[in-house]
């Protein structure tokens, strides 16, 4: 049996068991409605479906949305999720000495002007004390961590 094809074949597997496992948890058979879980076919629909809209992202490890095809309802684009993050990062520095994010005094400032290096510690600065909502839509703080 030839490696490279054993290999391909793990990621499909395990999209097909994400699909058959997650995909059919909300519609789990009970004893009150046998009728309630899906067909063979259904579940071959789903499958189908989702290996059309997807691929495997070697590099990264999961499941990436292909080119052409709308995000599913309720998401956000990538593109306002980062605008939203930048918005906030105009807005605010990091300060090292409390560990807290201060607001400008002055105007917000212009991202375009921070060196690459600037703006990826701020970013992961960010990305370590925020998380996105997917509820509300929006960046929220975490648990604010104990100074000494």
């Amino acid at each position: 049996m030839n490696t490279k094809s054993t290999l391909k074949t793990i990621p499909l597997a395990t999209a097909l068991t994400a699909v058959l496992m997650f995909g059919g948890a909300s519609n789990a058979q009970t004893a009150a409605s046998p009728a309630a879980s899906p067909t063979r076919e259904a579940v071959k629909m789903e499958t189908a479906d989702f290996l059309r809209s997807h691929r495997w992202d070697d590099d990264k490890s999961y499941w990436m949305l292909k080119s052409g095809f709308d995000a599913p309802a309720g998401v956000k684009p990538r593109a306002e999720v980062k605008a939203e993050r930048d918005t906030f990062l105009r807005a605010n520095r990091w300060n090292t000495e409390t560990s807290t994010w201060v607001p400008m005094k002055s105007s917000p400032r212009d991202l375009g002007t921070m060196s690459r290096t600037q703006l990826a510690a701020e970013t992961k600065q960010f990305l370590a004390t925020h998380t996105f909502d997917e509820n509300k839509g929006v960046y929220v703080d975490r648990t604010p961590r104990k100074t000494k």
